[in-house]
């Protein structure tokens, strides 16, 4: 009998690097498949060498390497979080940021489909656009700019949503559904541009601390380590034709976030504050009823001890040459 095999599309990402490391601490083997393009080479480095890991350099976009297809017959769970996932990242090429949406997950999923595999589609709290509902529900349809600067992203999921589903409907394949809320800790990138990342880079060195609009608008934030809880949880559980949203239910305005990290910090930079970005919500909270009932999760890690744990890894990066932190 072969060994079963786990593929993990993006997996040289924030989130992708701490679920395959969490894999390979249960004894999976795994297969990491990422383009690099917004991933850290030190969080391949950090999975490198270790028993079960393999990395494959591809483009989800393009049609799957041999090294892959060849192993449809061992490959049992795949994970999809290829793409990047902060505004200004995705927003650069736009056009790739849909097509890794449709067509990657597409591939992904004729994978699963030949392989016999279960998959997991990573989408996000944006297919609910500028919620009109609050806190938002799984059934809430969302409120989005369907030709806005963030529609490459929005649209792109709520098109790999529906081609997931479309596939489970058919009986093509297995599949779960995560909608993610705003993530955070160890292995972002420092230049990502997300809000986290963006407050602690600059408490930490000498620029002015950013924010945009008035600092009202809300995000609710999940520690890494829970996320990933959940992502295993929803990858194992009997859950089908439904999506589960997953984050913390904690709501707190942007500000109040830059109150935390300058208290963490004790930086004296000065705050600023900049053009609210076209499209930006002006609420986001989860409702993560489905989840507790249907996985029996929740969020574990507060906000103080993450932003604490989160800021302490920043000044260690940020305290690197510059070719070691890469």
């Amino acid at each position: 009998m072969t060994n079963p095999l786990t593929l993990v599309a993006g997996g040289a990402g924030f989130v992708g690097s701490h679920l395959i490391a969490r894999l390979l601490d249960q004894g999976d083997e795994v297969l990491c498949l990422d383009n690099l393009q917004t991933a850290r080479a030190s969080n391949l480095r950090l999975l490198e060498g270790r028993p079960g890991f393999r990395f494959i350099k591809a483009d989800i976009v393009d049609p799957l390497p041999q090294a892959v297809t060849a192993e449809a017959g061992r490959i049992t769970r795949i994970y999809n979080l290829a793409c990047a996932a902060s505004p200004p990242l995705y927003q650069l090429d736009p056009e790739h940021t849909m097509m890794t949406n449709v067509v990657g997950t597409n591939r992904l999923l004729r994978l699963a489909e030949s392989a016999g595999a279960r998959l997991l589609l990573t989408s996000t709290s944006e297919v609910y656009g500028d919620p009109e509902v609050h806190p938002q529900q799984e059934d809430y349809r969302g409120s989005v700019n369907c030709t806005g600067p963030r529609a490459c992203y929005d649209e792109g999921k709520r098109a790999a949503e529906a081609l997931a589903f479309d596939y489970a409907r058919m009986g093509r394949a297995e599949v779960r559904v995560a909608r993610l809320f705003n993530t955070y800790g160890p292995h972002m990138h420092p230049e990502d541009g997300r809000v986290v990342s963006n407050l602690i880079c600059q408490a930490l060195s000498d620029r002015d601390i950013t924010l945009y609009g008035d600092g009202s608008q809300t995000r609710s934030f999940c520690y890494v380590s829970d996320m990933v809880d959940a992502l295993t949880a929803l990858m194992e559980s009997n859950v089908g034709m439904e999506p589960v949203n997953v984050g913390n239910p904690v709501e707190l305005t942007v500000k109040e976030l830059a109150d935390h990290v300058v208290a963490l910090t004790g930086t004296r930079n000065k705050v600023v504050y900049l053009p609210l970005p076209v499209d930006d919500p002006r609420r986001r909270r989860p409702d993560i009823s489905r989840a507790k009932a249907l996985l029996g999760w929740e969020p574990r890690v507060g906000l103080a001890e993450g932003l604490e744990k989160t800021c302490a890894w920043f000044a260690e990066e940020l305290a690197r040459p510059k070719m070691a932190a890469a």
